[in-house]
Formats: structure tokens, sequence, C-alpha cells
């Protein structure tokens, strides 16, 4: 079991950590290639409307074909997008390069901690307290997201102010590599690792032979199964609910923050820098909130009251954080960070607990498949918000991004 945990863990780490690596320059960097908010926006609703799109049936594919295939999958993907990100200049590219990486998003949203709760299960049984391995997931994702954010935002800003290393290095690529593009190749160069840890690593039972008929057979059935779980029980129903309410609130953060960042400070690289420290202490906040996750369920009795204690905490986040966008003094910034803090660390506490009882309420035939329509929830809500973001785009949010670029 403590090597399942360690590998599961591992799997983590490698998956989110070239993830976090693209946080800070991403956005900034699309606008250092000419692009407009709304095509930023469109970017991000191509990304979460492939993954919406992708969500069920990469589910029943990994509950048919197995997980280490699947996540196998993920992470190609992601490298293939890494690059096209990190070298785009054209809005096709950037936009196929952002539909790859939800099409990553969606093969990676179940697999591995469906294989981790397998594991469990088989090792202890169906009633082993799952809170204290998830948590652990949770946490070292988070602390992946905040050392590859940090990472992401550091190195831009060091190529930039060092001896004319960023100038040269973008002179030697006639502009194809900017200092802004850097971490994302080195997402790239990561993936590989993730690649051939999850191929050597994440060992399963062996399956059934599969066909390509047993596979086309068998997706709709497992599909059909998780959406039929989500209908019929109440309490899958909350689960989902919270999930969209999640996405909504993070697509509108993680599309606004940057650009009001990087115009307080001025410049992109800066900006990168600054959102990457404000970045990384939501995700460790997140990390914190996942810790906690058993401890606050013990205090207040059960799963059901964490959950709701924790998307509290969000909720009092995001009011901080909208009645405090108006203004720019050192209070209202102190606020809105406060906010921030919240949003992550009410999010992270609750979802272990919700995962806990997801997974008490299917089988190893469909838990991916139930996380996947856990995921979809989360990309619909997000591509929705990206959505109104392009209809509401004002000329005054144009000019603000006519100006940062």
């Amino acid at each position: 079991m403590r090597a399942a945990r360690r590998r599961y863990t591992t799997a983590c780490v490698l998956f989110w950590l070239p993830v976090g690596l693209t946080i800070a320059p991403l956005i900034l960097l699309f606008t250092e290639r000419g692009m407009s908010l709304a095509a930023i926006a469109g970017f991000f609703v191509a990304h979460s409307l492939t993954a919406a799109a992708l969500e069920l049936p990469t589910g029943g594919l990994s509950d048919v074909l197995g997980r280490r295939t699947v996540l196998a999958a993920a992470g190609l993907l992601n490298l293939t997008a890494f690059i096209l990100q990190g070298l785009g200049t054209t809005p096709w590219v950037l936009s196929c390069g952002m539909a790859l990486m939800g099409a990553g998003r969606a093969l990676s949203s179940g697999p591995a901690e469906a294989w981790y709760v397998d594991i469990v299960h088989a090792h202890s049984g169906p009633g082993a307290d799952l809170r204290p391995g998830l948590a652990r997931g949770k946490f070292a994702t988070s602390a992946a997201l905040a050392t590859g954010t940090l990472l992401g935002g550091a190195v831009p800003w060091l190529l930039a102010t060092g001896p004319d290393v960023g100038t040269r290095l973008s002179e030697a690529t006639s502009g194809l590599v900017l200092p802004l593009s850097t971490p994302l190749l080195l997402a790239a160069a990561i993936e590989i690792a993730f690649v051939l840890y999850v191929l050597t690593a994440l060992r399963e039972p062996p399956r059934p032979a599969a066909t390509l008929r047993g596979v086309l057979r068998g997706i709709p059935a497992t599909i059909a199964g998780g959406l039929h779980l989500g209908a019929r029980d109440a309490l899958v129903r909350r689960i989902l609910l919270s999930a969209a309410a999640a996405g909504s609130a993070l697509a509108a953060i993680e599309l606004l923050t940057p650009g009001r960042v990087a115009t307080l400070t001025g410049a992109s690289e800066s900006g990168a820098v600054v959102f990457a420290s404000l970045a990384c202490a939501g995700f460790l906040c997140s990390g914190l909130g996942s810790h906690l996750a058993p401890l606050i369920a013990r205090l207040a009795g059960s799963s059901e009251r964490a959950i709701l204690a924790s998307l509290g905490t969000s909720a009092s986040g995001l009011l901080l954080l909208g009645a405090t966008a108006a203004s720019t003094g050192a209070p209202a910034t102190t606020l809105a960070a406060t906010g921030y803090g919240l949003v992550y660390l009410g999010r992270g506490s609750a979802s272990p607990s919700e995962n806990d009882l997801l997974h008490r309420r299917v089988t190893s035939a469909g838990r991916a498949t139930a996380l996947s329509v856990q995921s979809l929830a989360l990309q619909l809500a997000g591509a929705l918000r990206g959505m109104t973001s392009i209809r509401t785009e004002s000329p005054v949010s144009r000019a603000a991004a006519d100006d940062l670029a």
C-alpha cells in the first residue's frame, strides 16, 4: 500500500508539474504574440470544449482498456500541446495546442486516481478509508502546481533581466522562442519522463485482450452507466453541481488575474513573476486544504458536512475577490489576495471528501467514468464562463489588452 501511494503521488507530481510551468507565462505569452483578450478567451474555450467533449469517451476508454495506456496517451498529447503553445505564432496553431491540451486533460481526469482506488479496494476491501490517500494525491498535485508556477514565472524573468540572454535567444530563433516560451518547452521535456514512468510503474492486473469491436461496444455502455449514476443518485448530483460551480469560478479567476497583475506591474515578465507567486500561494492553500481534509471530515462528523464547510470557505473568498475587483489600493489588494487564498483553501479541502463519497457509489468497472463525469461538469462550466467573457468583452478591456501587448 505504501508503494501504491508513492507511485500514485509521483504520477500526480509528474503530470501536474508541467501544467504548473505554463500557468504564469501562458496568457502573457499569447499577449506577446499579439493575441487579443477575446482570442485568448477563445483559446481557453477550445481547451474546455475539447475536454468536455472527450471526458466521457476517454473515461470509458480507461475503464475498458486500462489506466496505464490512457495515462500514457494523455502525456503524449500534452507533450505535443506544450510544443505548439511554446512555438506557435498564429491563432490556429495556438488553438490546436489548447485543444490538444484539453484532450490530454480529458484522458487524465480519472485513470491515476482510479488505479489507486482499485489497489486500495483490492488490498483492504471496499470499506477502506480513501480520504488519506486521496488527500496525499491532492496535496502532491498542489505542491507540483505551486513549484511549477514559481519556476514558470521565474525563468522568463531571469532570461529577460539577464545579460541579453532572452534577446539573443529570440534573435537566434527569429522570434520563435521568447523568454516566455521556455517554461512550455521545459514542460514538454518533463512530459517525456511522465510517459516513461506511467508505462513502467503503474502496473495493473491483467485485463482481457481488448479488440476494437469490444472497445467500441464497451465504451458506450460504460458512459451510459456513468450518466445514469449522475441522474439517479442525489448525492452524486450534488457533487457534480459543486464541480460545476468550481469550474465557473476558477475559469474567471484564471482568465482575469494574469492581465490584472501585469497591468499593475507594467511589464509581462514582471507580471508573470508576481502572478506566479500569487498562483503558488493559491496552490499551497489548496494543498493545505487537501492535507487537512481528513481532519476536517472527522471534526465535522461526516464527509457531507466537511464539503459544506469547505465550499462555504471558497464562497467567502469569491465574495472578497468580487468586492475588490474595482479597487487598486493596498487594503483592497490585501483583501483580494486573502480571497484568492480562501477560494483555493476551500476547494482543496472539499475535493478529497467529494471523491471519497463518489468512489463509494461506483464499482471499479465505472470508476474512471464517474470521475470523468465530475470533470465534465467542471470543464463545461469553465467553457461557458469563457464564452461569457468573449461576449461581454468591452472596448475598455480591449484597450487594456492592446496596451499590455
